[in-house]
């Protein structure tokens, strides 16, 4: 009795946990495009309103003993933390310049490149399958974007670099968690201040600090509360894909992100009345069928080494 007890409990904390991160998920996306519209609150000062929330809200983590902090050498992490700096800033670029459904199509391409990266740089091969996958991937992001209406082309040029940074960024953090025998915490909890500072040294050569439009500037209540709400929620999001991976598996996980991703765009034609054209709805089917088939091949490719490790003698 207590055995199925503990289990329900333990399937409503996985529930609770799943939930959050999907409200937050979809809450950060539409906020911030929200804060951008009727706010015009500058793109680089908002990343570091995220920067410096996620570093406090990990300083309270690690003294509820949430996780341990692993002192690191600072020199190991520079390169990552401007990674982690260009991909937040062109990744919100992107949001900022485009439609919410050309830039959630547009990191659909984060795994293409990904792919492509590791092959050349690290040498990894990919099974047919997974290759044959990345074609309907971008064959869809391709046709969304051809096809948008409201297409915009520094918008594309953002969501490119978005895409590369963030696919560098993920590559690199793969390495360093390896390297430095660190888990996800353990690594932002030095990365976000020093994230924070370097773009405390980069905004005032990019956008103003005071006066009108500046991160001091003369904002109304509303929207400061907006970009505090904006950088709690994109703290716990962080911290509900670390508690999610941890306490399911990466099955959920995937199937869970394909969720986000349709809701998402859904969202976004619902709420800013972003037009969608037959070609563009199709464009995204395509890539969300290359997303799943990608994730298929790729757990089932996972769960057979597991299976041949079980049975080595």
């Amino acid at each position: 009795m207590a055995s199925l007890t503990d289990r329900v409990r333990g399937n409503g904390r996985i529930a609770a946990g799943l939930l959050l991160n999907l409200l937050a998920s979809i809450c950060i996306v539409f906020l911030n495009k929200w804060i951008y519209v009727h706010y015009g609150f500058p793109n680089m000062s908002l990343t570091l309103v995220h920067f410096v929330v996620t570093w406090l809200g990990l300083y309270v983590c690690q003294k509820l003993d949430i996780f341990a902090p692993k002192s690191l050498p600072p020199s190991k992490l520079l390169l990552l933390a401007l990674s982690f700096c260009g991909f937040v800033v062109f990744t919100n670029l992107s949001l900022q310049n485009n439609t919410i459904g050309t830039y959630q199509l547009a990191k659909a391409m984060t795994t293409p490149v990904i792919i492509v990266i590791q092959t050349l740089c690290y040498k990894k091969t990919f099974s047919i399958k997974i290759q044959l996958t990345l074609i309907p991937i971008t064959l869809g992001v391709i046709l969304n974007s051809y096809y948008d209406v409201k297409f915009n082309f520094l918008g594309m040029v953002f969501a490119a670099l978005g895409v590369l940074v963030t696919s560098l960024y993920q590559v690199w953090v793969g390495a360093k968690q390896h390297e430095l025998q660190v888990n996800s915490m353990q690594l932002l909890y030095y990365q976000a201040p020093m994230s924070s500072a370097m773009l405390l040294v980069a905004v005032p050569f990019f956008e103003p600090v005071f006066g009108e439009g500046g991160i001091f500037g003369p904002w109304s209540v509303s929207a400061l509360l907006m970009v505090l709400l904006s950088g709690v929620i994109a703290f716990m999001v962080n911290l509900s894909i670390y508690w999610i991976i941890g306490n399911t598996s990466p099955v959920t996980y995937n199937m869970f992100g394909h969720f986000k991703f349709c809701i998402t765009l859904f969202g976004g034609y619902v709420l800013f009345k972003d037009p969608l054209s037959v070609n563009q709805g199709l464009g995204m089917l395509c890539t969300l069928f290359g997303i799943l088939a990608y994730t298929h091949f790729k757990l089932s490719e996972q769960e057979g080494s597991k299976s041949k490790l079980v049975q080595r003698p």
